[in-house]
C-alpha cells in the first residue's frame, strides 16, 4: 500500500486553564493519502480547527507525531519549518478577517511569493499573481482592489490563491464556505475540487455541515470533544453510520419533506466538560444507548469493516 502523504500518531493538544488542562485534541490518529480529501466534522468546540492548526504546526502539539511523507515535522526546527510551509497551507474560515485590509489583492497574493523567494523579479511576480488570479476565477480588473471592496466569495478566492501561491501539496480547508451564501458555497466547493483534480492537491476539509462534506470528501472523520469517534469512506458513513453521535448528526440534516419531519434524533443530557475529562466515552452522558461499561476506561477506534473505524462499546 502507498505511504500516506500525511499521518498523525497519538496527536494531542491541551490548553492550560484555571480549572485544569483542556483536552482540545486527544489522541487522534489519521492517514491522508495523496490526492484525497479527509472531511472532519463535529459540532462547535469539538477540536476540528485546533486539529488542523496543530497538523501544520500553526500550534505546537502537546504530544504525538505528524508525519509528512514519512518524516515527523514535530521535530523540525524554525528553518526546516520555514521550508515546510511551502508544502503545508491553510484556507481560513473568515475570508475578511484572514486578509490584510491595507493590502490590495495583488499584494496579498504576492506576499507568500516574496516571503518564500519564489518570484525572482517584478515581472515574474506580476505574471505569477495574474496566473493565480485567473486560476481561482478572479478578474484582472480587481488586481488593485482592497478586501472591503469585494464580496465574500471573491475574498475567499483571494485566500485560495494565496494558499496556492507556494504550490503546496497539502491544504487545510478550515470551514472555507461556512461564512458564504449557499450559491457562493457551491462555487467555492467546485473551485476546490477542480483545483484538486488539476494540481493533485490533498485536502483536510473541516466543516460542521454534513451535506457539504459528503460532496467533497473521500473519507470522513467524526470528532466529539477532541476525539475521533468514527471514520469511514464518505458514502459508507452516510449509508451505515455506526456511532450514536454520527447517527444523531446525520438525522439533523434537513429533509424537505413533511413525512420526515419527526425523524430527527434529538440529543439530551449535558455536554461533558473537555477540562480534565474522566476515562470512558465522552458521549455517554448524551447517548441513548449508554451502559455502565461506557465509563471507566477509554475506548479505541476499532475497524468493524474494511476502512470503517468506530469507537463505541457496542463494537469493542
Amino acid at each position: 500500500m502507498d505511504m500516506p502523504l500525511l499521518e498523525t500518531k497519538g496527536l494531542k493538544k491541551y490548553f492550560k486553564t484555571g480549572r485544569g488542562m483542556l483536552h482540545a485534541v486527544d489522541d487522534v490518529n489519521f492517514k491522508i493519502f495523496k490526492g484525497q480529501t479527509l472531511g472532519v466534522v463535529g459540532e462547535s468546540g469539538c477540536g476540528k480547527s485546533t486539529l488542523g492548526r496543530v497538523m501544520i504546526r500553526l500550534l505546537d502539539a502537546t504530544e504525538g507525531e505528524v508525519l509528512f511523507e514519512g518524516k515527523n515535522i514535530m521535530d523540525y526546527d524554525k528553518h526546516q519549518m520555514a521550508e515546510m510551509r511551502k508544502e503545508l497551507q491553510i484556507i481560513f474560515q473568515d475570508p475578511y478577517a484572514s486578509l490584510n485590509p491595507r493590502m490590495s489583492v495583488s499584494e496579498i497574493i504576492a506576499e507568500p511569493l516574496k516571503v518564500c523567494k519564489i518570484a525572482t523579479s517584478k515581472s515574474d511576480l506580476e505574471a505569477r499573481v495574474f496566473d493565480l488570479m485567473k486560476q481561482v476565477g478572479l478578474a484582472e480588473r480587481l488586481v488593485n482592489a482592497f478586501p472591503h471592496e469585494l464580496d465574500g466569495g471573491r475574498r475567499q478566492r483571494i485566500g485560495v490563491a494565496r494558499a496556492l501561491a507556494v504550490e503546496p501539496k497539502f491544504i487545510v480547508c478550515d470551514e472555507p464556505v461556512s461564512a458564504l451564501d449557499v450559491s457562493i458555497q457551491a462555487q467555492i466547493l467546485n473551485l476546490l475540487m477542480d483545483l484538486q483534480d488539476q494540481l493533485g492537491l490533498t485536502y483536510m476539509f473541516i466543516t460542521h455541515d454534513l451535506s457539504v462534506v459528503k460532496h467533497i470528501s473521500t473519507e470522513i472523520a467524526v470528532m466529539y470533544l477532541g476525539q475521533c469517534v468514527e471514520k469511514a469512506p464518505s458514502d459508507e458513513l452516510f449509508e451505515k453510520p455506526l456511532h450514536p453521535y454520527t447517527q444523531a448528526l446525520l438525522s439533523a440534516i434537513p429533509i424537505p419533506s413533511l413525512k420526515h419531519r419527526n425523524m430527527q434524533n434529538v440529543l439530551s443530557g449535558e455536554v461533558t466538560s473537555p477540562i480534565e475529562p474522566k476515562p470512558g466515552c465522552r458521549f455517554a452522558a448524551r447517548c441513548p444507548y449508554a451502559k455502565p461499561e461506557c465509563t471507566g476506561k477509554n475506548l479505541e477506534l476499532k475497524e468493524v469493516s474494511p476502512n470503517h473505524f468506530v469507537s463505541c462499546i457496542k463494537f469493542q
